[in-house]
């Protein structure tokens, strides 16, 4: 038998009906052994380093979800993290590797299946970067924007929620590929953040505008090529009475609607029948055999410093009830992570 030692965990106490609490999560300490037990093969058990605290959470927080399988009541919750590998049953991962994938929100956890684990080679990034720019929010903007978007040099690429984890990245990929980029956030500090920093040609507060279309038509007075749709709603239906002909929507995620039990219709979908939009959405996980690709050409961006990554660093496992409310009231600056431990 393992060293036994206290595991704080992060458990879901509710089932979330509209906006997520943070009483909907509690604080719970249990025991676990620091060997993986008998009869489980192919499993790791690993010491999480960095959580990752993302809106999809909270998908899977919701009782009977048609999209993500959902969390069982007084039971840990589950995201991407960093984490060392302290024991392991599995034949690709060793004790003391560092990997990056699916874990749960607690300070130790027992993975059956680290399949989708991927290793840490290269040390020269933050381990954070693993579970941003690195990880599953660079891999979406890539596929997303690259894959699904087909950017061509002098194309117009409005990117929604940009200063957040994906949507600074697809607005800084859409810059290097010679496009003209607008993004949109919700506060002056992020607007600045945009124009400043990461290198957007505009940006504004969409808090501030009274209506989407005519914000968008001050923006884009020609139309829109490319729409990266990080949040649905109002926000797309206006989009798409902007687009050009022959545009594309990449549909990442709709955290307008997240915390809402309903799903508003889009009223003018016309406009992409007309305008021949070709709109699609996506998943990165569907994508892993890219992800070689992926590195070979954002490894060296970042090492050039032409490409720049924003992350809301929290420090211990206590805050992420706080990380996860604070996403959808605009609280972060950047990509949220927690750091539970650091190596």
């Amino acid at each position: 038998m393992g060293e036994e030692i206290s595991n704080k965990q992060v458990i879901l106490n509710n089932y979330v009906e509209t906006s997520v609490k943070e009483s909907d999560m509690s604080l719970r300490t249990s025991k676990i052994q620091l060997k993986i037990p008998s009869g489980c093969d192919g499993a790791v058990l690993v010491k999480n380093l960095y959580l990752s605290i993302d809106p999809f959470a909270v998908q899977r927080m919701r009782k009977g979800n048609v999209y993500y399988a959902s969390i069982k009541l007084d039971s840990p919750i589950t995201g991407y993290g960093v984490s060392k590998v302290l024991d392991s049953s599995h034949p690709n991962f060793k004790t003391g590797e560092l990997v990056s994938g699916f874990t749960c929100w607690e300070e130790y956890s027992l993975i059956k299946d680290p399949n989708t684990s991927i290793k840490i080679h290269d040390k020269d990034f933050p381990l954070s970067y693993y579970i941003g720019i690195l990880g599953i929010p660079g891999m979406t903007a890539y596929v997303g924007f690259f894959e699904f978007c087909s950017p061509k040099k002098g194309d117009t690429v409005y990117v929604s929620a940009a200063s957040g984890a994906v949507g600074q990245l697809v607005g800084q990929f859409a810059k290097n590929s010679g496009c003209y980029v607008v993004g949109s956030a919700g506060s002056k500090e992020k607007v600045d953040l945009l124009k400043n920093k990461l290198g957007f040609d505009e940006a504004f507060n969409y808090k501030e505008e009274q209506d989407y279309d005519a914000a968008l038509k001050r923006y884009f007075p020609d139309g829109i090529d490319i729409y990266f749709d990080n949040v649905g709603g109002k926000m797309l239906e206006a989009v798409l009475s902007n687009m050009r002909l022959h545009g594309r929507i990449a549909l990442c995620g709709m955290i307008s609607e997240y915390n809402s039990l309903e799903q508003p219709g889009v009223r003018n979908l016309f406009n992409a029948a007309i305008k021949r939009v070709r709109m699609e959405g996506f998943a990165a996980n569907d994508h892993y055999h890219l992800y070689p690709k992926f590195l070979e050409m954002v490894v060296p961006l970042i090492k050039e410093e032409k490409i720049t990554y924003v992350e809301d660093i929290a420090e211990g496992i206590e805050s992420v009830p706080g990380a996860l409310v604070g996403l959808y009231s605009g609280h972060n600056v950047g990509k949220q992570v927690v750091v539970v431990a650091r190596e």
